[in-house]
C-alpha cells in the first residue's frame, strides 16, 4: 500500500527537520524526493507514482487552506495604506524587474517569465503565521501588517490562478453575487454547529462541497470558491474558532500536496541551479520590503520586523504554478524549502538581529511616523484598565465616579469608536506590543487593571509593566486557577478569578438587601 510508506517517510523527515527547528514542510518535500530516489534502485518495491488518492488529498489540502485564508478577510484586516500599498507595490516592483530578468536568462516566453516572477513574489501564509505565533507576535503591529500584506498577496495569487486556468464561467455563475445573501444562513449554521466535530464537518462541507465543486460546477474556479465561503463567516465571532479546528486538518491535507511534488520526479542540475539563484536574490526581497513600509511611515524596527517575516518564497506560489507552470514545480519547490530553511532561523533571533543595526537602520526613518506607532503619554492618568470588553467596561463605569483620571486602552478600533460615543476615554494601543511598551509614559499611574480576554496578553502586559519599572498595583481576572497562578507569576499582585468574583458579587446584593431592610425574614422552602 502506497500510501503507507508515504505516510511514513513523510512522519520520520518531517519530525527530522522539526529537531532541527525547520518547518516540517521541507522534510515533507525531502520525504517526496527520496521516496522517488529510492525507485531508481534495481529491485526496490517502493512505489513513488502519484495515485489518484494522492491527487485528491493535494487538492483537498488547497481548497482548506484559502478557505482559512478567506476566514481571515476581515475588511479592518487589510485597509490601510501600508497593507494594500506594501502589497501591490512589492508585487508589481517584482514583476517588472524579474519578469524581464527571467526572460534573458533562462530564455523562455514572456508568459512563463511572468508567473515564474509572480511565484516568487509572494511569502508563505504558514512559515509566517508560524514564526509569529512562536513569538506571540501575531497581534503585534509589525504581526498585524506583516499577515494583512499575506492576505493582500494571498488575493493577488488567486486572480492569477483565475486568469491562468482560463475557464469559461457558464451562465449561471451569476449567482454568486448573491452569496452575501446566504450570510445570516451560514452564521446560524455556524452557531449551531457547537465546538466538536459538527464544526469541524461545517468548514470541510463550505470549503471542499459548496466551494469547491459548486463553483466548479458553475464552470467557476473551486479555489475561489473556497476562498469566498470563508470570506462570508469572516465577521462572524467565532470564524477563528472554525479556522483552528480545521488548522490540522488542512496541514494534514497540505502533506499531500508537499509530496506529490516531490514524488514528481527528482531535482536536475537545472532545478538546483535556479533554486540557488532564487536564494541568493532571497534579500533583495526584504530589502524591498524594508523600504516600502519606511515609505508608508513605519519605523524601523516595525519594518525591518516586518519585512524580515516575508523574506521567504510562499507554498502559495507552487499553487499557482500547479495550474499555470507544472513544469517549474519542482525548481519552485527547492526554491521554497531553501527559503524557509533560510527564513526560519532568522526570524527566531529577529530582535536581537535589530538591536544589532538599529543604528544603521533607524537613519532611514521618517519624521512623521504611523499613528500607530506614535509614543503614548498618560501623564495625568491614574488608573489604567488594558482591554475594554465587558469586564474592562464594568470596572471603567464602577471606577470612573471615585477616580476621574481614568484611561482604557484597547486593540480593536471598533471599540474605541463605540467608547468614544459613550464619552468613556479609550485610546487604541495593543499591550502585545512590545513597541507601545517601549513608548509609553505613565508617570501617575498608580494601579493598572489586567482585563483581556486572552492569557497571553495579560502574561505579557503584566511582565512588560514591571520591566518598565512600573511598582504599583496590577490586578487581573481569569476563568482558571493555573492561569491566575501563571499571571501572579508574570508580576500582577493579585489575580481572581472571574466565577468566583460573579459569585461573591451576587451574594453582595443579598447582604444589602438585608442591611436595607432589616425585618426581611429569609424562610426555607417547605411544606406549611
Amino acid at each position: 500500500m502506497p500510501e503507507a510508506v508515504w505516510i511514513s517517510f513523510a512522519f520520520c523527515l518531517g519530525l527530522l527537520v522539526k529537531v532541527v527547528h525547520l518547518p516540517p514542510l521541507v522534510g515533507y518535500l525531502a520525504a517526496g524526493f527520496t521516496l522517488s530516489a529510492l525507485t531508481a534502485f534495481p529491485g526496490s518495491n517502493i512505489s513513488a507514482e502519484p495515485t489518484e488518492v494522492l491527487g485528491h488529498i493535494a487538492h483537498l489540502g488547497v481548497l482548506l487552506m484559502l478557505f482559512t485564508v478567506g476566514l481571515k478577510l476581515k475588511f479592518k484586516t487589510i485597509i490601510s495604506p501600508e497593507v494594500i500599498g506594501g502589497s501591490l507595490l512589492h508585487f508589481g516592483i517584482t514583476c517588472f524587474v524579474f519578469t524581464p530578468g527571467l526572460y534573458l536568462i533562462l530564455d523562455i516566453t514572456w508568459y512563463v517569465a511572468f508567473m515564474l516572477a509572480a511565484a516568487l513574489s509572494f511569502s508563505s501564509t504558514i512559515l509566517v503565521a508560524k514564526v509569529l505565533d512562536s513569538k506571540r507576535e501575531l497581534r503585534a503591529f509589525h504581526g498585524r501588517v506583516a499577515i494583512g500584506i499575506l492576505v493582500m498577496q494571498d488575493l493577488i495569487a488567486l486572480v492569477v490562478m483565475s486568469l491562468a486556468a482560463g475557464k469559461t464561467p457558464s451562465e449561471w455563475a451569476l449567482i454568486v453575487f448573491g452569496l452575501p445573501l446566504l450570510r445570516p444562513l451560514l452564521f446560524r449554521l455556524l452557531d449551531a454547529s457547537g465546538h466538536d466535530e459538527l464544526l469541524v464537518l461545517l468548514g470541510m462541507l463550505l470549503a471542499l462541497v459548496l466551494g469547491g465543486l459548486g463553483f466548479e460546477a458553475l464552470g467557476l474556479s473551486s479555489e475561489l470558491g473556497a476562498l469566498l465561503f470563508g470570506a462570508v463567516l469572516a465577521n462572524h465571532p467565532r470564524s477563528q474558532e472554525l479556522a483552528k479546528s480545521l488548522w490540522s486538518v488542512k496541514e494534514i491535507f497540505l502533506v499531500g500536496f508537499f509530496l506529490q511534488i516531490g514524488i514528481g520526479g527528482l531535482p536536475d542540475a537545472h532545478s538546483l541551479m535556479f533554486a540557488l539563484a532564487a536564494s541568493l536574490i532571497l534579500p533583495l526581497k526584504g530589502i524591498l520590503f524594508f523600504f516600502l513600509m519606511i515609505l508608508f511611515r513605519l519605523r524601523a524596527r516595525s519594518s525591518f520586523l516586518t519585512s524580515l517575516a516575508l523574506t521567504n518564497y510562499s507554498e502559495f506560489g507552487l499553487i499557482v504554478a500547479s495550474i499555470a507552470l507544472p513544469q517549474w514545480m519542482v525548481p519552485l519547490a527547492i526554491s521554497v524549502a531553501l527559503s524557509f530553511v533560510i527564513s526560519a532561523p532568522l526570524n527566531r533571533i529577529a530582535h536581537s538581529l535589530y538591536e544589532r543595526f538599529a543604528s544603521r537602520l533607524e537613519c532611514y526613518e521618517t519624521n512623521n511616523h504611523h499613528p500607530d506607532e506614535q509614543p503614548l503619554a498618560l501623564s495625568d492618568a491614574k488608573v489604567l484598565i488594558l482591554g475594554m470588553g465587558r469586564t474592562g467596561t464594568a470596572a471603567y463605569d464602577w471606577l470612573i465616579e471615585t477616580e476621574p483620571t481614568l484611561v482604557g486602552l484597547d486593540s480593536d478600533p471598533n471599540k474605541i469608536t463605540q467608547h468614544g460615543v459613550a464619552g468613556r476615554n479609550v485610546v487604541f494601543a495593543d499591550a502585545e506590543d512590545t513597541t507601545f511598551w517601549s513608548n509609553l509614559h505613565m508617570p501617575q499611574v498608580h494601579s493598572v487593571i489586567l482585563a483581556m480576554a486572552d492569557i497571553e496578553g495579560k502574561l505579557i502586559a503584566a511582565r512588560m509593566l514591571r520591566r518598565m519599572g512600573f511598582t504599583g498595583y496590577i490586578v487581573a481576572h481569569t476563568m482558571f486557577q493555573d492561569e491566575a497562578h501563571q499571571i501572579r507569576e508574570a508580576g500582577a499582585d493579585d489575580a481572581y478569578l472571574t466565577m468566583s468574583e460573579t459569585g461573591v458579587a451576587l451574594a453582595s446584593h443579598i447582604i444589602e438587601r438585608e442591611a436595607s431592610e432589616p425585618d426581611i425574614a429569609l424562610k426555607p422552602l417547605g411544606r406549611g
